[in-house]
């Protein structure tokens, strides 16, 4: 089974999307992908992990978490993932092939993000070849790749240009103690300055939290954010709380599935949303 190895990145500012932030061009491992050295064989690290420049303790950190959340093999195993982005978007991607089924309003997308190819509707009709059906087309991957990324980053610590560095005991927004993992990026996608902090819960293993800086080097984080609220959907844990200290966030409609409806993926309306 050929399963879709996308990368899960911003690649650069949309509107529509509403939250959006920079974040790495990575590439996942294949299934039959030789782990790189030192690496995990139960969680290859991707072709092009800067396994010399991350910690050893860093990357044990990011083995755990991804073991906490289900394993590689239950993340590498799981098709079809959907949600409810900020802002009203809805949609739902299929792992194994790239199809991106997505849904605003009444705006309806099929694309698929390998061949970059697909169809735009508005309230039924095929408006793939007006203006407007262009510019939402050309915008796909990005709104994919944010979208993704908010739901997804626990999967993605060992993604290639990703260097993990291990920062020690801290403390989350409620106070919590944690362990800090900082996430640089080297030579991949349009914004490889930014960085992230992520705090890890000591006794969970799982992500509780996470900060994004538009420059690595940047003192303060332009936003902290919870990772909390999770559920186990199929084989995987997923988790929907994104607020910060003072506004609750949430992603809602999450849910994964290994089979659709036929015609779920290619529907020029929107769909009954998975559970």
């Amino acid at each position: 089974m050929r399963r879709f190895t996308q990368s899960l990145c911003l690649a650069g500012a949309i509107a529509i999307s509403g939250l959006l932030l920079g974040c790495p061009a990575t590439k996942e491992p294949t299934e039959n992908q030789t782990p790189a050295a030192g690496t995990s064989a139960t969680y290859p690290a991707a072709e092009g992990f800067d396994q010399a420049g991350s910690d050893p303790k860093a990357v044990a950190l990011a083995d755990t978490v991804m073991r906490k959340m289900g394993g590689y093999d239950a993340w590498n195993n799981t098709r079809y993932l959907a949600w409810s982005f900020f802002g009203g978007q809805y949609q739902i991607w299929d792992k194994q092939t790239g199809d991106f089924h997505w849904e605003k309003d009444s705006l309806v997308a099929n694309y698929n993000l390998g061949t970059k190819q697909g169809h735009v509707y508005r309230l039924g009709k095929d408006i793939s070849a007006t203006p407007a059906g262009q510019e939402l087309l050309g915008k796909l991957t990005p709104i994919w790749n944010n979208n993704s990324w908010w739901l997804l980053m626990p999967f993605k610590l060992k993604d290639s240009g990703v260097t993990l560095k291990y920062k020690g005991a801290a403390k989350t927004m409620a106070g919590q103690p944690a362990e800090a993992l900082q996430l640089t990026f080297k030579n991949v996608g349009t914004t490889p300055e930014n960085g992230y902090e992520v705090l890890v819960n000591p006794t969970t293993g799982l992500v509780d939290e996470w900060a994004y800086f538009p420059a690595a080097a940047d003192a303060q984080p332009a936003f902290r954010r919870r990772w909390a609220d999770y559920t186990r959907h199929g084989q995987i844990l997923l988790a929907a709380d994104r607020s910060d200290a003072t506004k609750p966030t949430r992603l809602d409609n999450i849910a994964t599935a290994q089979t659709l409806p036929e015609g779920v993926m290619s529907s020029p309306t929107p769909v009954t949303k998975l559970r």
